[in-house]
């Protein structure tokens, strides 16, 4: 029997969407917002209304409780998983991961993820100190050294690594993805009674969204879970000279990102 695959595609906005079957177009911080015509994440046992601060991880929270296929994904409406299949379409939306690779994929293991993002020149722990407020993530270490011991080692090592699986992007065996979260969202919940949201502006008070991106290596590395690589793929053209400029300004010269690139 061929497997159920259900990604869901978080989205805040209208947007080319792909006709498959196995994507879910999901608007996030859908509470109070207008209509967009996509399913809701304010439906069913849901977070919608923490979007502001759990970005795309709200459609996350809602996937976990709310679907029942045998595997479970999560990718966002500008950035997808790509297809291998050569495609000369200007348009991206065609150029994504098919439901035929996705289940040829899921023979041979039970979680993909994004191909890692390499820092080079500094740390994971280095790079969030630069560009992002630390408090949230000492405080994250306080809360797994507490409540998660066995995987304090592996938080540790983000002061010596340079790559990461970043975007909150994945897809994982429902069973494997019940685990992943039950673990996830305690951290953040209790991150959330620590850390007042207040403090920061309305870009950094995001942070549970980021702070989850560094906690899934943490995750996948210490229960020595076998994954598989797919690249990812931009919808928008990305402004490289921008992020790059920002990167080495938030390194050198102690300038925080304002923004998402």
């Amino acid at each position: 029997m061929a497997q159920d695959i259900k990604i869901i595609i978080a989205t805040h906005k209208k947007y080319d969407m792909p006709g498959s079957d196995m994507y879910l177009p999901l608007q996030v911080g859908s509470a109070g917002k207008q209509d967009l015509g996509y399913k809701k994440d304010n439906t069913g046992e849901n977070i919608s209304e923490k979007n502001p601060y759990y970005c795309e991880l709200t459609g996350l929270y809602w996937a976990w409780k709310n679907l029942d296929s045998d595997y479970i994904g999560l990718v966002h409406y500008r950035r997808h998983f790509g297809s291998n299949i050569k495609n000369k379409s200007k348009n991206n939306i065609e150029k994504i991961l098919t439901q035929e690779e996705a289940r040829e994929i899921l023979k041979t293991t039970d979680v993909v993820l994004p191909k890692k993002r390499n820092y080079y020149i500094e740390n994971l722990y280095s790079h969030y100190e630069h560009t992002m407020y630390i408090e949230p993530l000492e405080i994250t270490r306080q809360i797994i050294q507490e409540k998660y011991p066995k995987y304090l080692d592996e938080f540790d090592k983000l002061h010596k690594r340079t790559s990461a699986h970043i975007f909150n992007m994945l897809i994982m065996k429902k069973e494997i993805l019940n685990e992943y979260c039950k673990w996830l969202f305690d951290i953040l919940s209790e991150l959330e009674k620590r850390v007042d949201v207040k403090q920061y502006d309305a870009f950094h008070s995001r942070f549970f969204g980021r702070v989850s991106e560094l906690l899934l290596d943490i995750w996948i590395n210490t229960n020595d879970i076998k994954y598989q690589e797919v690249k990812v793929i931009n919808m928008e053209k990305v402004n490289w000279l921008k992020k790059g400029t920002a990167f080495l300004m938030a390194k050198f010269m102690g300038k925080r990102y304002k923004e998402s690139f």
